[in-house]
């Protein structure tokens, strides 16, 4: 194997060559027709709600009795991250959320355990608590989102047109499930009156159990005769309204019909609990998700040409109208991220074409579709998919997958020149440079290692970083030993062996002041090296004052906006302040449609956003602007109108972000023992945060105080009525909120039939003294005989962390700054009250700046092993301790420009900068170890250390500078990616500045790094008549 040669053996082997490669692009085309398309990676969502409803509790009852024992459960299962929850009057719900270094894969395991332990104590739970319920299904996305509405059609009669349209779409190929959504339920309500109940000598009681008896399903029997079996049928339930309201009701010796005493109705569920609308219209949403192998712009299509039929057969006046569509986002995503990568493509083609000339830049031109063929079919193969981060990465490993072909067709193309046959010309590569690339390659590849290994949110998000430019980079080299040489022997000419062929190309006086300016260097090498020095020291400076961004924001041109009322806020009020909010949308000419979700959040059409649970004091829209330009001016007219219109409303407008889900960019957690300090503690902080210039909209998650009435039962005068608290909250219960008393069976649908008093009844608290309450004698007392009444405020809603009350202090920021760097900015200034703190009570930052740190930890906790990986690539090439360490001291070079190109184009330093000065340092140290090679090669061919350090760089400066102007144009398009900008900036500049050194500073290094002294006095004027190349090869 010592001499084996793959480009010889590729070219003995040219029928092989030739079809392997056909296959490969062959291949290569298959899959990129076969790959699933996606807007978003797949991402695993790593949150669980833990629901337990506990009817009648008060928020602290609530957190006493049922938040807090679930929570110490819940704190026995392994490998969580923390534990936050909330609890409201009659309601609590835990978020559990597991640690970021967990894989994906244990993720379901982990969910599995926290059902477990919580069925373990689902007994000891206090009476009349429901639930607990479990919801882990965050990660479905609707592929396609509908809204069917209809005018002059009620709920009932829209629900059976999308019901039908449901049926027919779940046949179509990949459709996983199909939705409804803002659905409202139907109900039969018997709304009684207090006072005829009274004068007719009824009680409740009696009457909801007759109602009840009346409508049960029981078996009658079956009569067995020797001929057959006969079951027995009895009528008489209900098969209508108008059956419950002629129901007779007898009751000491009198008969009476429902009707005398109530009102029998069919309606919808009242209050409404969650309500859509699309375009000003109540709607019934239809969500289609599609399965985990679908291809969505395939769905999109099937649905389209299906949508089409169901249309056509709607009643007239049914309107179906597209809400969101995943395929048309992938589709015109991915069509730039195409456009892009051609502009890229180009950038690189023209590089290889001007510099190497028509024939050789052309043997590039073709190696780039091999290798991206070879690429997209790995990618087939190993179960990937195309979205915007694996695009992303095609188009950053395309500056970077010419690198090899290059150096190889340019010194292929040479030895051509100076008159060698072609098999001799195309497998010289291999033998010179073939192995020092592949250690250049492997670096490059280790310098993406800690994205592949980044055990967050993040880092599953990005991970395609690696794998792509990981594969890509891998295949260039096989292409550049195989491809290149091969095409180079087709299509390049052999140059007659004349004098003319035997002149030294870097004789010419570029090259001769080149090597003037590389020996002034070595000359001067102190200089030299301090110089790079400061320069680092200020490029590390600069880039610590470069503004900080976590993810960057989508360019999709939704905004997302929320509108709070107080805690405790009825739904009709949201609603009523919803149809307002909607006028305004209905104006503005620059929104073409908007969704509205009342009391609660919107489904999750787009992966990345946060998705609010049910509130009624909450309405959220969704707005569809023309384009990102007028999503700007649409967000800024509408905060506008929050601000001057909506006092009464907390209101954000959001645009959508790429990356984790993430609420507020601003949150400082204020927890500890005793909520009541730290609802002060948290109260001061709010005070610094609103303090600062760059935040806006700064509230905490506690709310105020809610007001409730308190009954004070006199116990005496209950005891001697025959008065029971559990009786008297029956009581109330029914006339205020209703109770069920059976159910309504309408074909496949089971109504609940709801017992509960007259309208007027229920909406005024100046009626609570007069409710009758059924006694235990048969009679009736009014209300104000057992109670006195009192108006007192508690708390809305009570939120914990780690059991630990906590108050999260949060805000947005001002347009033009980034959230990392406005908390940063706070930061300082929370130090007098964190000095001042109690035992026991902290203040932590959250949000933005918390979830880079996550990130960029999980980044740089695998740094060590990059640089394990990169040592060891080095010693194997160069077989030299001091060579190795000499190179590895190039790597931090790159920070210097990207740092100077961050601030320059004003992009954010983040998680994917990181990457991309991460990266660098693999580039940097590719040329680098080739350079040292070619020293080496030329000292053992016996030339001084001196003449080699000069010539081996005047030799590999054009290589250098051919494919860092590759890369860095291919960056340029980049660059104007919303995700990717920030990366390729970094790049570009990084690798500009560090081609620069490459050239003058490495040889000032080496040769004080080994002590080197000229040993001819004007080696500037020399010209080489040697052919140094012809050293030793390495294996």
């Amino acid at each position: 194997m010592k001499n084996f040669n793959l480009s010889k053996w590729a070219l003995e082997h040219r029928t092989f060559t030739g079809f392997v490669m056909v296959l490969l692009l062959l291949g290569g085309i298959f899959a990129y027709f076969t790959l699933e398309q996606r807007e978003d990676p797949k991402f695993t969502f790593r949150l669980m709600v833990v629901k337990t409803l506990y009817p009648g509790a008060t928020a602290l009852e609530v957190e006493n009795q049922v938040t807090d024992r679930l929570e110490k459960k819940l704190q026995e299962v392994p490998n969580l991250d923390y534990i936050r929850s909330y609890s409201k009057p009659g309601e609590s719900v835990i978020f559990v959320t597991p640690r970021e270094d967990i894989p994906a894969t244990e993720i379901a395991y982990l969910w599995y355990q926290v059902r477990k332990k919580i069925a373990d104590i689902r007994l000891s739970m206090p009476p009349g608590a429901i639930g607990p319920f479990f919801n882990d299904e965050f990660g479905d996305t609707y592929s396609l989102l509908y809204a069917f509405s209809g005018e002059g059609f009620n709920y009932a009669e829209l629900k059976e047109v999308v019901d039908s349209a449901r049926q027919q779409i779940l046949r179509v190929k990949d459709v996983e499930k199909a939705d409804l959504i803002g659905m409202q339920d139907e109900k039969i309500y018997v709304e009684f009156s207090d006072k005829k109940l009274a004068e007719l000598g009824l009680d409740m009681a009696s009457v909801t159990q007759i109602l009840q008896t009346q409508n049960s399903m029981v078996p009658a029997g079956t009569v067995i005769t020797p001929q057959q079996n006969l079951s027995i049928r009895l009528t008489g339930s209900f098969d209508s309204v108008t059956s419950v309201a002629n129901l007779p009701i007898r009751i000491k010796g009198r008969t009476f019909k429902v009707s005398d005493f109530a009102k029998v109705t069919r309606g919808y569920i009242d209050p409404a609990e969650f309500k859509m609308r699309f375009n000003g219209k109540d709607a019934i949403g239809l969500g289609v998700t599609m399965n985990k192998k679908g291809d969505v712009l395939a769905l999109g299509k099937l649905l389209e040409s299906t949508m089409a039929s169901i249309e056509e057969n709607l009643p007239l006046g049914v309107d179906v109208e597209k809400v969101a569509d995943q395929s048309e986002v992938v589709h015109t995503a991915i069509g730039e991220f195409f456009h892009t990568f051609w502009e890229a493509l180009a950038a690189v083609l023209l590089v290889s074409l001007l510099s190497l000339g028509m024939r050789t830049g052309s043997v590039v031109a073709l190696t780039v579709p091999i290798v991206l063929a070879g690429t997209l079919l790995c990618m087939l193969l190993f179960g990937m998919e195309i979205h915007r981060i694996s695009l992303g990465a095609l188009i950053l490993a395309l500056g970077l997958l010419v690198d090899d072909a290059m150096i190889a067709i340019e010194m292929m193309a040479r030895k051509l020149e100076d008159g060698w046959d072609r098999m001799r010309a195309a497998t010289y590569a291999y033998q010179a440079t073939a192995f020092p690339m592949l250690t250049g390659t492997l670096i490059t590849v280790a310098g993406f290692l800690p994205v592949g290994l980044a055990q967050s949110s993040a880092g599953e998000y990005t991970v395609a970083i690696f794998q792509v430019v990981g594969i890509s980079l891998i295949l260039s080299w096989l292409g550049a030993v195989i491809f290149t040489p091969y095409l180079g022997y087709l299509i390049l000419k052999v140059k007659a062996n004349t004098t003319e062929t035997n002149h030294d190309h870097f004789a010419t006086p570029f090259y001769n002041r080149l090597r003037h300016w590389v020996d002034y260097c070595l000359e001067h090498r102190k200089t030299i090296i301090i110089a790079t020095i400061a320069l680092f020291g200020v490029g590390v400076v600069t880039l610590t004052k470069v503004p900080q961004q976590f993810f960057p924001l989508s360019n999709r041109p939704e905004l997302i906006v929320d509108l709070w009322l107080p805690e405790g806020s009825a739904f009709a009020q949201t609603e009523a302040v919803a149809k307002r909010m909607e006028t305004l949308f209905a104006q503005d000419e620059e929104i073409t449609s908007y969704a509205s979700y009342i009391g609660g959040g919107t489904p999750r059409f787009f992966l990345l956003i946060v998705q609010q649970l049910t509130n009624t004091n909450l309405a959220e829209f969704v707005l569809v602007t023309k384009d990102n330009s007028a999503r700007e001016r649409v967000m800024q007219r509408i905060r506008q109108a929050l601000a001057t219109d909506f006092p009464e409303v907390r209101g954000r407008v959001m645009r959508l972000n790429v990356g984790p889900p993430m609420d507020y960019p601003i949150v400082f957690r204020v927890f500890g023992d005793d909520a009541s300090k730290v609802r002060v503690i948290a109260d001061q902080v709010a005070e610094i945060v609103r303090a600062n210039a760059n935040t806006v909209d700064v509230n905490d998650d506690w709310h105020e105080r809610i007001p409730s009435v308190r009954l004070v039962l006199d116990q005496d005068k209950a005891r001697a009525l025959g008065v029971s608290t559990a009786s008297l909250s029956q009581a109330l219960q029914a006339h205020y909120t209703g109770i069920p008393i059976g159910q309504f069976r309408d074909s496949d649908k089971l109504i609940d039939i709801i017992w509960r008093a007259e309208h007027q009844l229920r909406i005024g608290v100046d009626e609570l003294p007069n409710i009758n309450v059924p006694t235990s004698q048969g009679k009736s007392v009014s209300l104000s005989q057992l109670v006195t009444t009192e108006t007192v405020f508690e708390d809305g809603v009570r939120w914990r962390r780690n059991r630990f009350p906590a108050v999260s202090v949060r805000a947005d920021v001002v347009e033009g700054m980034l959230a990392p760097d406005v908390a940063a900015q706070i930061v300082p200034k929370l130090e007098d009250i964190q000095k001042q703190l109690p035992t026991g009570y902290f203040i932590e930052t959250g949000a933005a700046k918390e979830d880079a740190w996550i990130a960029q930890k999980s980044i740089l906790i695998w740094i060590p092993l990059v640089v394990i990986a990169t040592l060891l690539l080095l010693m194997m090439q160069l077989q030299n301790l001091s060579r190795t360490f000499l190179v590895f001291m190039t790597a931090p070079l790159g920070v210097i420009g990207a740092a100077f190109a961050l601030m320059l184009f004003g992009a954010p330093f983040g998680f994917v900068a990181l990457l991309g000065i991460i990266a660098l340092a693999g580039m940097i140290m590719r040329n680098a170890v080739i350079l040292v090679d070619q020293i080496e090669q030329d000292e053992e061919a016996g030339m001084d250390t001196w003449t080699a350090i000069v010539e081996s760089t005047v030799r590999r400066f054009r290589p250098i500078l051919l494919t860092a102007a590759a890369s860095i144009l291919a960056m340029i398009p980049l660059a104007r990616n919303d995700f990717f900008g920030p990366q390729a900036i970094a790049i570009m500049g990084g690798l500009t500045v560090a081609t620069v050194l490459t050239v003058f500073f490495l040889p000032a290094l080496y040769a004080t790094w080994f002590r080197v002294q000229r040993v001819q006095p004007d080696i500037g004027t020399k010209v080489n008549t040697e052919d140094p190349e012809l050293g030793v090869s390495h294996e």
